[in-house]
């Protein structure tokens, strides 16, 4: 495979500098199988590898891991269809559908009929609305589908076919993989979606988790929610639901994303923002961090010593809190001397939240937990 990310600036400048390989989306994998598919309906031959365009001008090659072919060679409108298959790299990327087999079933049809998009086995079903494909469509994403139709009308162009064809997408354990992600949540059914803006994934951008927070905002908003809780796990998703008993659609996995929530509503508000999660990235949070990874932000114990200072917390324990192991050590120092640490880092979170918000008509809160899920800290809406 050839020709990935520019290196002039940006995305490019970032793994070119990181070293790390860059991998290819669904998307990518799905068009080149369609395009290999098509060509051998018209010519009887599976290039291989295949070579397509992407958004950006990028040209990579495909080896193809499965082919097959019906009728040999195919007449238009005959009903004839061709079958390959590539394997997905994502790179380095740490990508639940790395090494998945992408295959597309180009099927010819009578002139007139266009390109007509259908999921196979392992691809979903989107049965909500707020995403951006209607209710009932395959989950065959927007980019993807301009990326097959221009491949599909290149290869007509090239072989005399009139472009009119079937193709079903599907995945080889697609169904079991989008467990791991985020699409029954997002009411996508029976497998994976068909993703990618640029057909290229950079490792470690993390682009497919902060895309995923904007469509749980859109799916929380087309379904006229009016309160949504961004969570940093399983521990924090469970408490808001306790607290709160909210559907699972107005559940945001926020993770470590923090700032692509509030930057996303922001510009798509909901009237009503709790954010729920662990004492010490939240108190990430508080001190001003939008990414609350351990790779990149740290609790800040001097600045927890500050806010027990300022609610009474004598010399002494703010200098045991500053000195702490962990934030969690931190908030029991205080908590064995009534110094509401929780609730502090709760409030300078949802400030801060408050700040990056800008004004947007939310309102926000916060509740801080421990590992268990006990609530440590709250804050009161704002």
């Amino acid at each position: 495979m050839s020709d990935g990310p520019g290196t002039a600036g940006g995305r490019g400048a970032q793994l070119k500098h990181t070293g790390l390989r860059h991998g290819w989306t669904t998307g990518a994998c799905a068009t080149a199988a369609t395009k290999a598919a098509y060509t051998a309906l018209l010519t009887a031959e599976f290039p291989d590898p295949v070579t397509i365009t992407l958004p950006k001008g990028q040209a990579p090659s495909f080896a193809l891991a499965a082919e097959e072919l019906l009728q040999e060679p195919a007449q238009e409108g005959s009903g004839a269809w061709a079958m390959a298959g590539v394997i997905k790299d994502a790179g380095d990327d740490p990508d639940v559908t790395h090494g998945a087999l992408i295959r597309s079933t180009v099927r010819l049809l009578p002139p007139g009929s266009g390109v007509v998009f259908r999921a196979g086995p392992g691809v979903g079903t989107v049965t909500r609305p707020g995403l951006p494909l209607e209710v009932g469509e395959p989950a065959i994403n927007p980019v993807p589908r301009q990326l097959m139709r221009a491949q599909v009308a290149e290869v007509a162009e090239r072989h005399g076919g009139t472009g009119d064809v079937e193709i079903t997408v599907s995945v080889d354990n697609g169904e079991e993989i989008a467990r791991s992600t985020w699409n029954p949540r997002l009411g996508i059914l029976g497998g994976l979606s068909i993703l990618g803006t640029t057909g290229i994934v950079v490792p470690y951008s993390c682009s497919a988790w902060i895309d995923s927070i904007r469509r749980g905002v859109d799916v929380a908003r087309a379904a006229g929610r009016t309160h949504v809780a961004g969570c940093t796990g399983s521990t924090s998703e469970r408490t808001v639901r306790t607290e709160y008993a909210l559907p699972e659609d107005a559940l945001l996995d926020m993770g470590d994303f923090a700032g692509a929530v509030l930057t996303y509503l922001r510009r798509h508000p909901v009237p009503r923002l709790t954010l729920c999660g662990g004492f010490a990235k939240l108190s990430k949070l508080a001190a001003g961090h939008l990414d609350l990874h351990s790779s990149r932000s740290q609790v800040d114990k001097s600045f927890l010593a500050t806010l027990a200072a300022d609610a009474g917390a004598d010399t002494a324990l703010a200098t045991e809190v500053s000195q702490a192991n962990t934030g969690l050590a931190a908030l029991q120092l205080c908590q064995s001397q009534d110094i509401p640490l929780g609730n502090l880092v709760a409030t300078r979170a949802r400030d801060e939240a408050l700040r990056v918000l800008r004004g947007a008509p939310v309102l926000v809160d916060v509740i801080c937990i421990d590992r268990a899920g006990t609530v440590v800290g709250r804050s009161e809406p704002r």
